[in-house]
């Protein structure tokens, strides 16, 4: 059995699986709403109901490992620990109160594991592919070219801007058109020097690039384009929608008060605040890379963590870890 746990920002997330023909099954899964990065743009520090909240999360973990008898884990965490100041502190709490040893990643590792989870859902046929994870504390975008088996990284950019941090951002002025605009136009603006270096405002005119899309964002979207009164993966995982679909969508979610999206079937409280925020980071990257159709992936990066750790024990799985090459220019992170 294989085990991989995504601690992010917003939320902690586990995956048990084991190999199967060319790729794998799924045998457990958990996620949970944990607000890890929840104060922590104030002075870069975790506070102590954040991490409790994550460490009771990490404990119902370390459970379900044990229940199954995981050979093989990798546990890992991003953007809330990449910032804080006590993260060496936060994993010693960790390892004693669960026994998990966690290692935070760097975002070109976060991109590359995210683009390996989401590899299948690709169209082989399109030379190029932007794929991008809202997260809670950053927002990856991904920048890939077709290679002869995979999609290979050409470029990754890291924006300090998720769903958590611009919440706090936005606090109780949510549906301030005015403000949630300045955001998005803001939010283009870190976008342009990225797009301008690989020429992607060029090849998407020339219909040359596909656009995947990961995160509790787009696929709440989904949700809310099928009308789903229960979140069903199978009829997510993979669903293409249009711009205008996406824009449609999430109009429904941007143009309530929060007590109203708390009632809509598949939202709730917690994913209520959010909903603003990451359609305002959607927003952004739709209008700076008009491609016109996003493919949803409700997979990333511990898909990518199993699909890893099967190939190094020498299991045939389907896909090959994605390279970032190394001929391209320093990563580039906005600040």
């Amino acid at each position: 059995m294989y085990g991989a746990i995504d601690l992010g920002t917003n939320n902690c997330r586990l995956l048990i699986a084991q190999p199967s023909g060319s790729g794998f099954r799924v045998l457990a899964s958990f996620s949970r709403i944990v607000r890890l990065g929840e104060g922590l743009s104030k002075n870069n520090y975790l506070t102590k109901p954040a991490m409790d909240r994550a460490i009771f999360a990490l404990k119902m973990c370390s459970q379900k490992l044990k229940s199954f008898d995981v050979i093989n884990s990798r546990n890992i965490a991003t953007e809330a620990c990449r910032r804080a100041k006590n993260c060496g502190e936060f994993f010693d709490k960790i390892d004693r109160e669960t026994e998990l040893k966690f290692e935070t990643i760097t975002s070109d590792e976060e991109a590359r594991l995210a683009l390996l989870g989401c590899q299948n859902l690709l169209n082989p046929k399109q030379p190029y592919a932007l794929v991008f994870d809202i997260g809670g504390g950053s927002t990856e975008i991904i920048w890939a070219k077709k290679g002869q088996k995979n999609y290979n990284i050409l470029d990754v950019l890291s924006l300090p801007v998720g769903v958590v941090t611009l919440s706090e951002t936005l606090d109780d002025r949510e549906n301030d058109n005015d403000l949630c605009n300045k955001i998005v136009n803001s939010i283009v603006l870190q976008l342009s020097a990225f797009s301008e270096r690989n020429n992607i405002s060029q090849l998407v005119m020339a219909e040359k690039v596909q656009m995947v899309g990961t995160s509790g964002t787009v696929t709440t979207l989904g949700a809310i384009h099928l009308n789903l009164n229960r979140y069903d993966r199978s009829k997510i995982d993979g669903l293409d929608l249009t711009f205008e679909n996406l824009k449609h969508a999430s109009n429904k979610l941007m143009n309530q008060s929060y007590q109203k999206r708390k009632e809509i079937p598949r939202i709730g409280s917690e994913r209520a605040r959010f909903a603003v925020p990451g359609c305002a980071i959607l927003e952004s990257i739709c209008q700076s890379w008009p491609v016109g159709n996003l493919r949803i992936a409700d997979r990333g990066l511990r898909e990518g963590m199993l699909l890893e750790l099967m190939i190094e024990d020498g299991i045939p799985v389907t896909g090959n870890p994605a390279a970032i090459l190394l001929n391209k220019e320093p990563k580039e992170s906005i600040t």
